[in-house]
């Protein structure tokens, strides 16, 4: 049996559900307002998982056009059943306020990563769906629903509905089939059937440092249904020390050599000198990840072995390790297709503002809306994935004002990033400028100090460092004697636990950017993009 480190999935992989599919097994993630949606992960031995599928790739199945910050693709799940992969998703289209818009779908695909079919619409009566396959082959579809009534409590409980897979649409009664604990937050539902019992695995507490994973179970698949005696299945709560914090929003699965292992969200702090355990707890930049806990059966009610909060390493199911290909540290921009591992903002970006082809070998993005838009940014970024790593890219860039900007830059969302950008200054010509966007109050530590960049450099090379806490970015004109920007800037002001005061969803994420607010659309092409954990 093999070893397996916690986490499985770094940085920015949250609300996993996971399946088997014959010997394969695969995860489905959150990927909020980043496109393509959901982010497809599988592997063989539990241990070692590659990405293999963004299904959500086409305007036609998602278009988060102006979405808010953290809204977008919620806990989407994914399940194996009549020879076909089948995917819940909820696209969130408010955040702030007394109400929860949102709308969930189904999509269906025979392969992972295929062509995933057309949307069907279920509902849009709160988030966090999914769809239970039960063995007599009719399906339901459980979802939290969303009260927005002022003086009530805004999680109302989980809805169960039958779906009709031929006719495509949810069909017959809608009933409650559970309220929750007194933790409340009841969200995230997932449906098992296991030796005779329905079990209802729900995450509670909300995302933050109060989260667990709650389960329940009854004989009938409509309850009542009776909350496991030892609940919570997983939390971290109450063991502040342990490195995995967050534990919750969970899901179940049996290998085929017949073990059962738990998927759970979570997340790990910064390590902070001098600061309070408790409060704050602590600043997570690589976002909320995934882990894996073995699991093992009492009285027909699972647990996770070694108590119920999280271990940074487990033994691993008795399957033979099978390990992937190495990630690519450096993308040279010479293919037909971007990695997978880069998204953009919200939508696709068309070939008339991305293109790989109208500069061979180069990225080129035409300059389009700025960091804050929540419509069109020229914005191609990966997630930060450790605490310590390096990422570098090359440039060419010729502003012809002060409206347009290209560079690297390092985002969480549209009111907290920092950027180094080539851009123009009326008297100096070219110029590196820094710039921070603090929640959403802005700064330029350089001011009266940019560097002035010669007129005979075609390129410039542009790196952020970053060192656990801080980060620092540095430029080069040759790629091999670096100047570092005077500027030291902390990552965990990058963390769902910063950005005003906490309660988002996604993480850090570095990349290349291009903006031209005067409506030229003036191109940046960038040679290569490197990202090397140290």
């Amino acid at each position: 049996m093999t070893t397996i480190q916690n986490p499985i999935l770094t940085g920015f992989n949250p609300d996993p559900s996971i399946c088997r599919a014959g010997k394969d097994y695969y995860i489905a993630v959150s990927t909020f307002e980043w496109f393509p949606g959901v982010g497809i992960y599988h592997s063989k031995d539990l241990k070692n998982w590659r990405l293999v599928s963004r299904p959500l790739n086409r305007l036609s199945q998602l278009n988060m056009t102006g979405n808010p910050d953290s809204g977008g693709i919620w806990a989407p799940a994914l399940s194996y059943s009549d020879g076909q992969f089948w995917l819940i998703y909820t696209d969130v289209k408010v955040t702030e306020g007394q109400w929860k818009d949102c709308h969930n779908y189904l999509v269906t695909c025979d392969t992972i990563d295929g062509e995933w079919s057309e949307p069907v619409h279920m509902n849009s009566s709160g988030f966090d769906p999914s769809l239970f396959h039960d063995d007599d082959g009719r399906k339901y579809f459980v979802n939290m629903v969303w009260d927005p009534r002022v003086d009530n409590h805004p999680f109302y409980g989980i809805v169960l509905q039958e779906y009709n897979a031929e006719e495509k649409r949810l069909t017959g009664p809608k009933e409650i089939i559970f309220k929750g604990t007194d933790v409340k937050l009841t969200e995230a539902p997932h449906l098992y059937k296991i030796n005779g019992y329905y079990y209802l695995l729900t995450a509670e507490g909300g995302t933050k440092y109060d989260h667990q994973a709650t389960i329940a179970r009854s004989e009938n698949l409509w309850g009542p249904y009776e909350v496991h005696p030892e609940n919570p299945l997983i939390s971290s709560f109450a063991v502040p020390r342990n490195p995995l914090q967050k534990a919750g929003h969970a899901s179940i699965v049996e290998t085929h050599t017949n073990e059962w292992f738990l998927v759970h969200l979570t997340g790990r702090p910064l390590p902070m000198e001098d600061q309070p355990l408790l409060d704050p707890r602590g600043f997570c930049p690589l976002g909320r990840e995934t882990a894996i806990q073995r699991l093992e059966w009492k009285n027909d009610w699972p647990y996770v072995t070694g108590g119920n909060q999280p271990s940074t390493e487990i033994t691993g199911p008795a399957i033979d390790e099978v390990k992937w290909e190495e990630a690519v540290e450096k993308d040279d921009f010479d293919g037909e297709k971007l990695s997978q591992d880069f998204q953009t903002l919200r939508i696709p970006l068309g070939e008339q503002t991305v293109s790989l082809q109208d500069r061979p070998g180069h990225l080129r993005l035409y300059g389009r809306e700025s960091l804050t838009s929540k419509f069109t940014q020229a914005y191609v970024a990966r997630r930060w994935q450790h605490f310590q790593f390096q990422a570098e890219t090359r440039v060419a860039f010729q502003p012809e004002s002060f409206q347009q900007a290209a560079g690297l830059v390092n985002y969480y969302n549209t009111q907290n990033w920092t950027a180094l950008q080539i851009t123009r200054d009326e008297e100096k010509g070219r110029i590196l400028k820094l710039t921070v966007c603090d929640n959403f109050s802005f700064s330029g530590p350089l001011k009266g100090r940019e560097t002035i960049i010669p007129e005979d450099a075609e390129y410039v090379y542009l790196r952020v460092e970053v060192d656990t806490a801080v980060y620092r970015y540095a430029y080069s004109y040759d790629g091999s004697s670096w100047t570092d920007i005077p500027v030291e800037l902390p990552s965990w002001k990058l963390s769902d636990d910063y950005i005003q005061g906490g309660g988002f969803f996604t993480g850090a994420f570095v990349g290349m950017q291009c903006q031209d607010t005067s409506g030229a659309g003036q191109p940046a092409d960038f040679d290569y993009f490197s990202y090397k954990e140290k």
